[in-house]
């Protein structure tokens, strides 16, 4: 019995300094790191694409689109500061440096534009903020998956249909004497029905406010409703066990768990402050409301494209653009200070 256990403890020994000896022989990564003639052997950039080809292709009609038409684009922005005429070529000839800047502030109209822009915008950006979310937390209530994709369904399908068509409605919602509104209002008798609605300045931003609510607020609820989704259901069941009822679980737990989401469309919303959605606003532009519906949008078109003065409308655009991304970065800022809703 005891040589058993010498030849077992003999045969463990030699099997320890083989394993050992091997070991040694093997590449060690942290000699390696301390050796200083060592060079790891780094694939070039061209190896790297070769390795993963497949997923540049894909990549590449996403790069291809975003090169086209908005990167290429930008370089237009060379005609706020040069003087552009149709046998100039695409980038104008001749500096003319911050003309059209001084033009456009220098103009007696300009505060009444960037006024209704920043009414519009203000409108769409905090009045309306709430209600997509609101529309999310109700779906998230309705417990019949059935009739939840059929309110869901309704909801989405304004969002598809063009402006043109939703002003169109509008216009023969609210026309004088043949309107339904009006017919409404004669048969009450609160008017005879010859009221036109759609050139009074007072009925302007309602408008604006209802038809785009109406148009959007379905379809933005739908990120909102995947932030609820991605809320843990344990949460909901604690706060459930600590007596909360629906309200507070969507008051303590829902809210937090989307807030988030909320702040980081919010930051990306401010980018456009200065363009208040210009389709909508000229379908709904008539002599009538022009002094609360010529926003700077309208005017950029107005400019470049009716009175082919490129430069100028350029040097607006540039202006929204780079307010916006100011704006943008600003805000980013001071939510990465206060909280951990920032965008970078």
């Amino acid at each position: 019995m005891e040589n058993q256990t010498n030849n077992l403890t003999n045969q463990i020994s030699q099997t320890e300094h083989i394993a050992k000896h091997t070991a040694s022989k093997l590449p060690n990564n942290d000699n390696n790191d301390n050796d200083p003639y060592f060079k790891p052997v780094k694939k070039t950039l061209w190896q790297r694409m070769a390795r993963y080809k497949t997923f540049y292709l894909m990549l590449l009609p996403a790069l291809l689109f975003f090169i086209i038409f908005s990167y290429w684009p930008m370089t237009g922005n060379i005609l706020a500061f040069r003087k552009f005429s149709f046998n100039s070529g695409m980038y104008g000839k001749g500096w003319v440096g911050l003309q059209y800047f001084k033009e456009f502030f220098s103009d007696r109209q300009t505060p009444i534009y960037i006024r209704n822009t920043l009414i519009i915008s203000a409108i769409k950006l905090f009045i309306y903020l709430p209600f997509p979310i609101i529309l999310a937390l109700i779906f998230n209530e309705i417990v019949n998956t059935k009739h939840r994709s059929i309110f869901q369904s309704i909801s989405y399908l304004p969002y598809f249909i063009s402006w043109v068509v939703v002003i169109g409605m509008l216009n023969k919602l609210f026309a004088p004497n043949t309107g339904l509104i009006n017919n409404l209002l004669r048969n009450v008798g609160v008017t005879d029905g010859s009221r036109f609605f759609m050139m009074e300045n007072g009925f302007f931003y309602p408008a604006v406010f209802g038809s785009y609510l109406w148009k959007n607020v379905g379809w933005d609820s739908i990120i909102y409703y995947a932030a609820i989704m991605g809320i843990s259901p344990s949460l909901y069941e604690a706060a459930a066990i600590d007596g909360a009822n629906r309200l507070k679980q969507t008051r303590h737990v829902t809210l937090p768990g989307i807030s988030k989401t909320i702040m980081i469309l919010f930051i990306i919303s401010l980018g456009g402050i200065l363009s208040a959605g210009f389709d909508q606003v000229y379908l709904m532009q008539n002599p009538g409301n022009y002094q609360v519906s010529e926003i700077i949008d309208t005017y950029v078109v107005k400019t470049g494209l009716e009175k082919a003065r490129y430069g100028p409308a350029t040097a607006v655009g540039l202006v929204q653009g780079l307010v916006g991304l100011g704006l943008t970065v600003a805000v980013n800022k001071a939510a990465d200070k206060y909280g951990e809703n920032s965008l970078w």
